[in-house]
Formats: C-alpha cells, structure tokens, sequence
C-alpha cells in the first residue's frame, strides 16, 4: 500500500527531471550551433582591420567607425537608464511594495519592457529627432544623442525589473532587524539591502546593455549611421548593429564577412563582461568570506 505512492512519486520525479534536462540540452544545442556559424562566418573577417579601419572604406573596410559609435551610445545609454532604474526598482521594493501606485507602475513597466523596440525608436524620432530639425531648417537631426535617449528607454525596464526582484528576494528579517537597531529605513536601504543585492542588481544592468548591443530598429530612426568616425554624439553615429543590417543587405560577400565578423564581436563582447563581473563578484566573495 505505503510503496505505489513512493513508486508513482519516483516515476514523476524522473519523468520531470528528464524532461528539464531535454529542455536544458535543446536550449545548449542552439546555442551553441548559434556561436558556431557566427564563429565559422566571422573568423574570416575578424582581425586587426575591423579594428583599425571605418566602413567607408567598404569591403576594404572594418567596423572601427561603428565600434566608437556603439561604446559611446552604449555607455551614454547607461548613464541615463541605469541610475534611474536602480532607484526606480529601489523605491518599488520598499517604499511602493504593496501600494497601488507600486502596481500601476510595474504594470506600466512591463508595458514598456515588452514593447517593441522600434516603437520606441519612433518615439525618440517624434520628440527628439523631428522637434531638432524644425531648430535646424528642415534638415533631418539624427544624433547619437537620440540613439542613446532610444537605448535607455530600452535598457531601463529591465534594469527596473531586476532591482526589484532583487531586493524582494532580500530577507525580511534583516530589514526587521536592522530598523528594531534604530537605523534609518534609507541607511538600511542604502548600506545593507542594496549591498546585499549588489551581484543581482549588476546582473540586471549587464543584461540591459546585452540587449542594448545588439538592437538595430530603433538607431537607425535616430542615429541613423555614418560611414566616417564621429566622436560627437550630437551628430550622425555609426554602430555595430546598423553597419551589421546595411551590410547583410549588400551582394558583396566580402561585406557579408564583415557583418558575420560584427556579430561575432558583439557576442565575445556581451560574453567577456558577463565572465569579468563574475570573476569579480567570486573573488570580492571570497575576500568577504
């Protein structure tokens, strides 16, 4: 009697642990066939000239143009969505938890989080790109300003989502704890919570800007491109993924190889930050322990 319970109990724990680990493979499978053709298609095409050369130059060219332009919308993206989500997903965690403007704004930021990115390209070129040409005679203004502003607006829900995640998952009691002591709920929040949450909060702005390397939509309505170095973000800015989409859209194979190469940068790019925060993060651990 006591041993079919046991038995079926058994049979469901295997069955779904099997299950998990197909899954598991399936996901690691393409993944890793993914890296292998980006790797294959790319090699041929990764050197020093992708490095040191614009793609003005075209097939004879690289992506160093693109490469500036990218680090530079990139890191102003960041500056702009970063504080704000970090402190946006603080004050959701504990000051709006259980409110009801704590709800209508994580609904709100889901709404923006799964929105598609060119919507919100199209926005930043209605109230950033087309006000700033009426200022300039009609010309068109696209500027790597409106490609970061773009990018941010795409980074910042996801890092508003972490942070609150993390500092939800975040004992109670050492809140408890900390505020029987006497200390101010800011300082509790500042000096203990956040710090608990460091590697979580982190991890949320890696994968904003893992997304933020890679979209394409929404630059090309703002910053639009440009086949020469540009170190002013107010004027027109290449990137890697605009350079990527203009050149898989050319016959030349050779332009395709560069693109291959593009992504394959973007890849060990988004790869070598994840893998350097958590060397840090491991090693700040064991110091700490």
């Amino acid at each position: 009697m006591t041993r079919t319970p046991y038995l079926r109990r058994r049979l469901t724990n295997l069955v779904a642990l099997g299950f998990a680990g197909l899954a598991t493979a399936l996901g690691l499978a393409f993944l890793g066939w993914i890296l292998w053709v980006t790797l294959s298609n790319g090699i041929s095409a990764f050197g020093p000239r992708l490095f040191t050369r614009i793609t003005a130059y075209a097939d004879q060219g690289g992506l160093a143009n693109a490469i500036v332009g990218s680090l530079i919308m990139d890191a102003l993206a960041l500056a702009v969505c970063a504080p704000i989500g970090v402190l946006a997903g603080t004050f959701l965690a504990e000051y709006a938890n259980r409110s009801r403007l704590g709800t209508t704004i994580r609904f709100l930021n889901d709404i923006l989080l799964s929105a598609p990115s060119i919507v919100l390209g199209l926005f930043v070129y209605v109230i950033v790109v087309l006000p700033m040409s009426r200022l300039t005679n009609g010309a068109v203004s696209f500027s790597g300003v409106a490609g970061a502003l773009a990018l941010a607006l795409i980074g910042l829900p996801v890092i508003v989502r972490t942070t609150d995640e993390m500092l939800k998952l975040v004992p109670s009691t050492l809140r408890e704890a900390a505020l029987s002591l006497g200390i101010p709920q800011w300082k509790v929040t500042v000096q203990i919570l956040m710090r608990a949450s460091t590697s979580g909060i982190v991890t949320g702005v890696l994968l904003a800007l893992a997304r933020l390397a890679g979209e394409t939509a929404p630059l090309l309505f703002t910053a639009f491109g440009n086949n020469y170095m540009v170190l002013n973000p107010l004027d027109k800015m290449a990137s890697v993924p605009v350079a990527i989409y203009q050149y898989t859209n050319d016959p030349d194979p050779a332009l395709h190889a560069i693109a291959w190469a593009g992504a394959l940068l973007i890849a060990l790019a988004v790869l070598a930050t994840s893998l350097v925060t958590r060397l840090l993060f491991s090693s700040h651990k064991v110091r700490h322990d």
